[in-house]
C-alpha cells in the first residue's frame, strides 16, 4: 500500500491555487519550485496551514523524517478541524514506523468531515499499516465511493480485505484494480497468491508476456516474477519456480548485495546485549513470537490468540524503534551494530515502560498480547532486561525448509532486512547467523522466560505442543488453540491465507521436491547445517 500526496481542491481562494500547484510539483519532483511556492505563501501569512502541509511532504520525500514531523504537525496545531492535515500527519509518523501514533492520528481525521477521496484512501492506509483492517475497510471503500477511478484504491481495499480473511471480496477488488489497469503488477501477485493454481485456472497467459513488457521495472519485475513462480509451483514444476525465483530477483540482488561482514557484526552485537546491566518496568507480560519469517511465527501467534486471555498486536517495530531513540545511533538503519551496541547503558526500565504505553491501544487493552515481529530475536537480551515478564517463544524450522521459504517468499522493498532473501546462497549465510544466535541465546537466557519451538513438531504432535505452549506463557489450558484456524482477527503477514486452514504437513520437506542441482548453491552454503 504505497501513500500519494493528498492535494486540497476547494476552490475560491487564490491561496489555494497556489498550493496545488506547490504540491504538483511535489509530485512532480520539482522541489525547488515547491518550495518557492510555499514559502512565497508563509511570507503573505505564517499561520496558514497549507504551506507546512506542502514543505511536510516534500520533506518526506527527502526522507527528512523528523522535519516532515516537525511541519506536518504544525499544519494540524494552525488548522486541527482539516481532515486532509490529519491524515497527512497520519501518514508521515506511519512511514517512521510511529505505528500507534499514525493510527491516533488517523482517529482524528477520522472523526472529521471526510470528503476528499485521496485523505479517506490515506487515512485507511495508515490503519491498515497498524493492524487495524477492521477500521481501513470503510475508508477504503469511501476513497472508492468518492472517486472509483484510480487503480491504486481498488487495490489498497483488496490487500485489507486479504489480511482480514475476506478472500472472495478481496479476489472481486483485485480485479477491480486490473479493470482499471490490466498491468497493475501487484494486483496480479494478489491474485495469485490467494488461491492454489492449476492447470485449467491460472494466469501465465497474461503474466508471461507482462514480464517481458516490464522486465525493466525491478519492482515490476520481482511481483510478476515470485507470481509466475508460484504458479509453475503449484503446477507442480518446481524447478521452473526456482529458474523464474533467480529471474523475479534479479535486479534487486545486483542493486542489494549483501554485505556479509555487517551482518555477522550484527549478530556479534546482539550476543554482546546479553551482558548488559539493566533494570527492567515491573507492569506488562507481553509475548514475543520470534524467528525467521515463514517458519510458524503467524501460526504460533495464531495459536496464542485463540486464547480468551490473549490478544494478537501484529508485527509492532516499537521495541526497535525504543531502542533505536535510545541509542542515539548515527546510522539511518533501525537495527544495525552500531545501535545495539550503543543502547549499554541505557535506561532499559523506561524503554520497558514507553514500550506498554505504546502498545497498550493495538492490544485491544488485553492484559496479554502477543507481538509477532520475527526480526525481534536479535533484541532478545534486551527485551527480557526491559520487561521482565515478558515470555519469548522463538520458532525453529530445518534449516533447508527455512531457507526455501523465506526465498520463495516476496518481502516488502521497504524494508532492508530481508534484502539476504534475494540469493540462495546470502539466505544461506544469514540463517547460519540465525542459528549461532539462537544457541547462544540458549545459554544465556533463562529457560522460563525465553523457550524454542520447532514447526514441523507443531503439526504432528499438536496438542502435546500446544499445552507446552500454553504452559510457557501462564496460561490455562483452552481447547479452541487447537483450532486455531478458526480465528477471525486479521493476519497482516504473508500467511494470511494458510493460517486460516487447520495444520497440514505439505510443506514440510518441500524442498525436496527440487533437484539437487537447483538447490546445490543452498546446501553448499549451509554445509552441515543442510542436514538439519
Amino acid at each position: 500500500m504505497a501513500f500519494k500526496v493528498v492535494r486540497l481542491n476547494r476552490t475560491g481562494s487564490a491561496g489555494n491555487i497556489v498550493l496545488n500547484e506547490a504540491l504538483k510539483k511535489v509530485v512532480a519532483k520539482q522541489y525547488q519550485e515547491a518550495h518557492n511556492l510555499s514559502m512565497e505563501m508563509i511570507r503573505q501569512d505564517v499561520k496558514d496551514p497549507r504551506p507546512y502541509h506542502a514543505l511536510g511532504l516534500l520533506a518526506l520525500d527527502h526522507r527528512n523524517f523528523v522535519k516532515a514531523v516537525e511541519l506536518c504537525e504544525r499544519a494540524t496545531m494552525l488548522s486541527p478541524s482539516e481532515a486532509v492535515y490529519w491524515a497527512a500527519y497520519a501518514q508521515v509518523l506511519s512511514v517512521v514506523g510511529r505505528q500507534n501514533d499514525a493510527r491516533e492520528a488517523a482517529e482524528k481525521a477520522a472523526a472529521l468531515p471526510v470528503n476528499d477521496p485521496m485523505t479517506a484512501d490515506i487515512i485507511a492506509v495508515v490503519f491498515s499499516r497498524a493492524g487495524f483492517h477492521e477500521r481501513a475497510v470503510p475508508f477504503f471503500r469511501q476513497a472508492i465511493s468518492l472517486n472509483p477511478g484510480p487503480a491504486n484504491f481498488h487495490y489498497n481495499l483488496a490487500s485489507s480485505l486479504q489480511f482480514a480473511g475476506r478472500f472472495e471480496e478481496a479476489e472481486e477488488a483485485y480485479k477491480e484494480t486490473l479493470a482499471r489497469d490490466a498491468e497493475f503488477f501487484k494486483a496480479h501477485s494478489g491474485l495469485v497468491a490467494l488461491k492454489k493454481q492449476t492447470s485449467g485456472d491460472n494466469r501465465l497467459d497474461e503474466l508471461l508476456p507482462m514480464f517481458d513488457r516490464l522486465a525493466g521495472d525491478a519492482d515490476a519485475a520481482l511481483h510478476l516474477g515470485h507470481a509466475i513462480a508460484k504458479t509453475y509451483e503449484d503446477l507442480g514444476e518446481y524447478d521452473e519456480s526456482l529458474v523464474w525465483l533467480k529471474r523475479a530477483k534479479a535486479q534487486n540482488r545486483e542493486r542489494y548485495p549483501t554485505d556479509e561482514a555487517e551482518q555477522a557484526d550484527m549478530f556479534k552485537a546482539a550476543v554482546e546485549t546479553a551482558g548488559f546491566d539493566a533494570a527492567g518496568a515491573a507492569d506488562g507480560a507481553p509475548i514475543f513470537v520470534v524467528g525467521l519469517p515463514r517458519t510458524g511465527t503467524t501460526l504460533v501467534d495464531r495459536i496464542l490468540s485463540t486464547h480468551p486471555d490473549v490478544v494478537s498486536a501484529g508485527e509492532l517495530n516499537v521495541f526497535a524503534g525504543l531502542v533505536k531513540a535510545k541509542a542515539g545511533s548515527s546510522s539511518n538503519m533501525v537495527l544495525d551494530a552500531e545501535t545495539l551496541r550503543m543502547v549499554e547503558g541505557a535506561d532499559l526500565a523506561e524503554i520497558g515502560n514507553h514500550y506498554m504505553a505504546a502498545t497498550k491501544v493495538l492490544a485491544r487493552g488485553a492484559e496479554r498480547f502477543v507481538d509477532k515481529m520475527p526480526l525481534n530475536f536479535f533484541y532478545a537480551a534486551l527485551i527480557l532486561k526491559a520487561l521482565p515478564n515478558a515470555r519469548i517463544v522463538a520458532l525453529r524450522r530445518g534449516a533447508m525448509d527455512s531457507c526455501l521459504s523465506n526465498y520463495r517468499q516476496l518481502f516488502s522493498t521497504q524494508f532492508s532486512y530481508y534484502n539476504y532473501t534475494y540469493d540462495l546462497e546470502s539466505t544461506a549465510q544469514f540463517y547460519r547467523g540465525f542459528d549461532g544466535l539462537m544457541a547462544q541465546w540458549r545459554d544465556l537466557l533463562p529457560a522460563d522466560r525465553f523457550m524454542e519451538i520447532r514447526y514441523e513438531d507443531i503439526v504432528f504432535d499438536q496438542e502435546a505442543q500446544t499445552r507446552r505452549l500454553l504452559d510457557f506463557c501462564g496460561l490455562d489450558w483452552f481447547e479452541g488453540c487447537l483450532r486455531f484456524h478458526e480465528n477471525a482477527a486479521p493476519v497482516s503477514t504473508a500467511s494470511s491465507v494458510q493460517v486460516r486452514q487447520p495444520l497440514y504437513s505439505g510443506s514440510i520437506g518441500r524442498w525436496k521436491r527440487y533437484s539437487d542441482e537447483g538447490l546445490e548453491p543452498l546446501t553448499r552454503a549451509l554445509r552441515d547445517l543442510a542436514q538439519d
